[in-house]
């Protein structure tokens, strides 16, 4: 089944709790947090994680958009976060590995992400350990930005690679997934899709989240 996971980036952060409730039929809730640093654009930390986790029960997919995530990552999962994902572009392999070994100290799943410059092939290190690989379909640090179709042949390698090296990874794409360009992520191999403004943009979130899922 496809999971769709509404990022709060694209929520009223005055109402944060409120826009939380209004996405409670999706399946995972997406978190993203940017430190001004490896992106231009700064979010959250780790207080609003922890507010999350006391306001919903709801599965929260943290994206961390930051450098040298392994300094972060057991207050991340301490604030809460059931899965942790890390930017491969954001260190050096040994602190991917640090940072993947950190997780799996703290018990939180384990994701990967690829920003649209990185190849398909820079997952293989470490596809069998991971949780997550999540495509990323525009340039990380900012909503509202056009689903960039160049990365469909990206995801449709990496499912393949999934599907040879660890069956039970999901598959996620975050950027400009909108309904026309949903069926398309899951035509190449998603299972998990991220949508900000095409839910929360939505009259009727519960309806947008249906519709992402092709169920309407």
């Amino acid at each position: 089944m496809i999971k769709i996971a509404p990022s709060i980036l694209s929520a009223d952060f005055a109402n944060l709790g409120r826009d939380v409730q209004r996405v409670s039929t999706a399946d995972w809730l997406h978190v993203d947090v940017m430190d001004g640093m490896f992106v231009s654009n700064i979010s959250i930390g780790v207080p609003v994680v922890k507010s999350l986790r006391k306001a919903t029960d709801m599965f929260l997919d943290v994206h961390l958009m930051i450098e040298k995530p392994v300094r972060y990552i057991d207050a991340f999962a301490d604030a809460g976060a059931d899965l942790l994902s890390i930017h491969l572009e954001s260190d050096m392999p040994p602190g991917i590995r640090a940072a993947l070994d950190a997780m799996d100290k703290k018990g939180v799943k384990k994701g990967i992400v690829l920003r649209p410059i990185t190849s398909a092939e820079a997952v293989l290190p470490y596809i069998k350990d991971v949780d997550l690989i999540l495509v990323m379909t525009v340039e990380p640090g900012f909503g509202g930005q056009k689903f960039m179709e160049d990365q469909l042949p990206k995801i449709a390698a990496i499912r393949k690679y999934i599907e040879e090296f660890n069956p039970n990874c999901h598959l996620e794409v975050d950027g400009g997934v909108d309904p026309k360009t949903a069926p398309l992520c899951i035509q190449a191999g998603a299972d998990v899709l991220v949508a900000g403004s095409a839910v929360y943009g939505a009259a009727d979130p519960a309806e947008a989240i249906r519709t992402l899922r092709g169920e309407i």
